[in-house]
């Protein structure tokens, strides 16, 4: 089988799940007060930019391995392109964000609060930065430069199917001209996006591997996701030519970049804690103190279990193992996302209430050993499970109609008959 059927059975399924994420949100949002109204707007942000940055990945390892002149992904490269037009979705929601900035719809950012700015000596020095214009500029700009060359490379790569001829080398020479400027200009580009998305949730605290770190959790999640669907494929009968080797190098991947997430995460750890700066360690204390079993459990699953599990040269063979490992590392590594968004979310939202009188909060800064547990905060709750399982069907259900809508194996490639023939 060389086309993929999005059958009806499985759309209902994902439209379900949509359905299911939307409820989650509303009854998030309606649940009453204004860090439920916070609860909500952290969620929205949570799942955008995890699966927004999976996308990312996926056009990030193409430009790689298509720069690298590799062969062996190219029987798998439809799933990759496929995972990465999420991009376009993920962009439409982060810009959501963007405009909630002016429009004051959440309170996601203590930077974008004018009073506390106005009071802050340290959001002050950061202002002409961390701004709701410079979020808006590079939201849009970046991100729609994403989004050109992942649909210019997209594009060419189906043209090529129907007007390439095999062993013509005029496509792949235009996809890597593609991917090069790609590389060039996402290495840059999501630095500078992740700082402002992400790392300013928690605005008076900085980290200089913060974006290698966040970038990490996202490749080695996209090498899950890509490992899950190829799987389902070939459990349907499609990509018939691509072998078990090819699915043993991911597993190597999974097994080698889940090593590098956690040499960043010590690497992080190690150096905030030993330097002892009180602007940086508060970021650590607050997760290290007020959620001791998320911060130990995302270690665990993110680290010991995949390393263990996958140390064994065969176990990266056996597809039970892998899509368990999978689905463990996708769950970790979203659990870890979670965990950079709420604390800061969340004392950013009792900044304000303290501030406007309506609650008696301890502010920005961490002065207690504890921290009360709220449910959707402390811990995801249901309503954070059904948002998650809404995001995922929607990102699935890009993911297969984009694979419908071109043949699972690129033909005209030049390099199909090495990735037919991959050994290792």
């Amino acid at each position: 089988m060389n086309q993929f059927t999005f059958e009806g059975k499985t759309k209902t399924m994902l439209l379900g799940g949509i359905v299911l994420g939307v409820v989650s949100m509303l009854l998030s949002y309606f649940m009453g007060g204004e860090i439920a109204n916070t609860r909500f707007w952290s969620n929205f942000l949570h799942n955008s930019l995890f699966f927004l940055g999976i996308a990312f990945m996926a056009m990030f390892a193409m430009s790689v391995w298509i720069t690298a002149w590799s062969g062996w992904f190219v029987m798998g490269k439809r799933v990759f392109e496929a995972i990465s037009m999420f991009t376009g979705v993920g962009l439409l929601l982060m810009l959501i964000i963007a405009i909630g900035n002016y429009a004051g719809f959440h309170h996601l950012y203590h930077w974008n609060d004018l009073e506390a700015v106005a009071h802050d000596k340290v959001l002050q020095g950061k202002s002409p930065f961390l701004n709701r214009n410079s979020y808006m500029i590079f939201t849009v700009l970046f991100g729609g430069m994403w989004w050109w060359m992942t649909m210019k490379i997209r594009k060419d790569s189906v043209d090529e199917d129907k007007n390439g001829r095999f062993g013509d080398f005029k496509h792949m020479f235009r996809q890597r001209t593609w991917a090069a400027a790609f590389l060039a200009i996402s290495g840059y580009t999501s630095a500078i996006v992740i700082w402002l998305w992400l790392m300013s949730v928690d605005a008076h605290w900085y980290s200089t591997l913060y974006a290698w770190y966040v970038g990490a959790s996202w490749w080695v999640t996209m090498i899950a996701f890509s490992i899950l669907i190829i799987i389902y494929l070939k459990s349907k009968g499609g990509l018939p030519n691509l072998n078990e080797d090819v699915i043993h190098d991911l597993g190597k991947f999974l097994f080698g970049f889940s090593i590098f997430w956690t040499y960043l995460w010590f690497s992080q750890y190690m150096l905030i804690w030993y330097g002892n700066v009180g602007e940086e360690t508060s970021y650590f204390w607050t997760r290290a103190h007020g959620y001791k079993f998320l911060f130990r459990l995302i270690l665990v699953l993110n680290f010991p279990l995949p390393f263990l599990v996958l140390m064994k040269n065969s176990n990266k063979r056996k597809m039970g193992t892998l899509i368990f490992t999978s689905i463990v590392v996708i769950i970790g590594h979203w659990l870890d996302f979670f965990l950079m968004v709420k604390p800061g979310v969340r004392q950013t939202a009792e900044h304000l209430l303290h501030a406007s009188g309506e609650h008696e909060a301890a502010g920005h800064e961490v002065v207690e050993h504890t921290i009360p547990f709220l449910s959707g905060f402390s811990l995801p709750g249901f309503l954070e499970i059904g948002t998650f399982i809404g995001f995922l069907s929607l990102f699935l259900y890009v993911v297969f109609a984009s694979l419908a809508k071109a043949d699972l194996e690129p033909s005209h490639d030049p390099f199909i008959e090495e990735a037919k023939h991959h050994h290792v």
